[in-house]
């Protein structure tokens, strides 16, 4: 499905700032994939549709998981805002016919991150968090970073997200805390100083 289409789609499915969010990831993250030398259409693709199923909430996306038979851990379950990107994955799949693995992947993982991320994955980590629309301090130093080291940026995105979430008082996903361990341990690997 083109592009185009998909965003026509997505306008009668998202609300305005999510649609806009969603093109904003699309544009970040086609200027990375150029910077890091990745495929440029399957990081529109990946940025257009990361959050198609974040209108899914609280029971209605438990119930959307137990559908299609996903097992959810249990802070997923006490924090469903967390399954917007399996959903977005079998919504790609099922209606926007996404048949590649690396772009689905990239839908999945880039609320949590994990460990061992592609470098799809990492793009649409990192774009989704530093796109334009979003403003909070440190963000122009994570810009820049974005495009001079992307494990360093992928260390300061996963940081910043354990902190507004401690702030918030709810609960933190594992993979989030593996996500940023990982890159670290790359980073130092390289006998680089974070």
């Amino acid at each position: 499905m083109e592009i185009n289409t998909i965003i026509n789609i997505l306008k009668n499915e998202l609300d305005a700032y999510r649609l806009n969010h969603s093109i904003n990831v699309m544009e970040m993250a086609e200027s990375l994939a150029k910077h890091y030398g990745a495929d440029v259409h399957k990081a529109r693709l990946a940025g257009i549709l990361h959050d198609c199923g974040k209108n899914y909430q609280g029971d209605e996306a438990r119930e959307y998981i137990k559908k299609i038979g996903y097992i959810a851990d249990e802070v997923e379950i006490r924090q469903p805002k967390l399954l917007h990107g399996i959903i977005g994955e079998n919504l790609a799949r099922e209606k926007y016919r996404v048949a590649d693995e690396e772009v689905l992947g990239a839908i999945r993982w880039h609320t949590t991150g994990k460990v061992g991320m592609t470098l799809l994955e990492k793009i649409i980590y990192v774009a989704d968090y530093i796109e334009p629309l979003r403003s909070f301090e440190g963000i122009e130093n994570m810009r820049r970073i974005a495009f001079e080291d992307i494990e360093k940026c992928i260390v300061y995105c996963s940081e910043s997200t354990i902190k507004f979430i401690l702030k918030k008082g709810v609960l933190l996903h594992k993979n989030t805390v593996d996500t940023r361990n990982y890159s670290l341990m790359i980073i130092r690997d390289r006998n680089e100083k974070y």
